[in-house]
């Protein structure tokens, strides 16, 4: 498989003189398309640092990032917001959904904002929620809708711009273990598909989910194994 993220010697610090706080050492990592990555850590590891750039939500001290064989690094914001806006999805542990807007609503959101018209809109994003089991949700707000929904909401509103990579900050955090499952079956599912899914977690059941699990620690990647995924099953995820 072709390599669509690659770091370099990416180093990140925060304040200046003795307040100065290294919170990324040198990592060098190198990731591939359709790998399913889970960055696990304990609190003030490096790992939120470390998923921030990834995602182009902040910027290394040093070193290099290559995305899709495009220098990241180097590039001013409007070509970040561009590359959050066609290449990456997000998915966060609070949902992020507007509690006034129906579901379909919510993953026009984006597209919106990108220009897309109005009824490519509607249909990209029924579209979505389809392929995430909530095609007879679409005009659903999320009061009405389970954790579970409201995630599938949430990683159908990545979906819409049609992403290489789909970074997910603790996704699983608010939600049972059940539930949890669902949501690790429909990420298998997207990898499956040739996406690309780094998450963050710091559970090691639901690192079990993925090929490839990295572990952080005093902003250095401790260790970095390839395995074979648990099967999580998508029984119930879509009633």
């Amino acid at each position: 498989m072709a390599e669509i993220i690659r770091l370099e010697d990416i180093g990140k610090v925060y304040g200046q003189g003795e307040s100065a706080v290294e919170a990324l050492r040198g990592v060098s990592l190198s990731i591939e398309e359709g790998e399913f990555v889970a960055i696990m850590g304990a609190s003030g590891s490096g790992k939120s640092t470390l998923m921030n750039i990834l995602g182009c939500l902040d910027r290394p001290s040093r070193g290099q990032y290559h995305l899709v064989g495009r220098d990241v690094a180097s590039m001013d914001a409007n070509d970040l917001a561009e590359i959050r806006n066609h290449l990456l999805g997000f998915v966060f542990q609070s949902f992020n959904l507007l509690a006034r807007t129906s579901a379909v609503e919510n993953v026009e959101l984006p597209m919106l904002y990108s220009g897309v018209p109005t009824r490519e809109r509607r249909e990209r994003a029924i579209e979505a929620l389809t392929r995430v089991g909530l095609g007879n949700r679409l005009h659903h707000h999320p009061n009405q809708l389970s954790g579970g929904q409201q995630q599938r909401v949430a990683i159908a509103r990545a979906l819409v711009s049609k992403p290489s990579v789909i970074m997910a900050d603790e996704p699983t955090g608010a939600l049972d273990s059940h539930t949890s499952v669902e949501i690790m079956a429909l990420f298998q599912e997207l990898v499956a598909t040739g996406i690309t899914v780094v998450l963050v977690t710091h559970e090691s059941d639901i690192a079990n989910y993925a090929t490839r699990v990295l572990v952080v620690k005093d902003g250095r990647i401790l260790s970095d194994g390839r395995q074979v995924a648990a099967i999580a099953s998508l029984e119930g995820a879509k009633k």
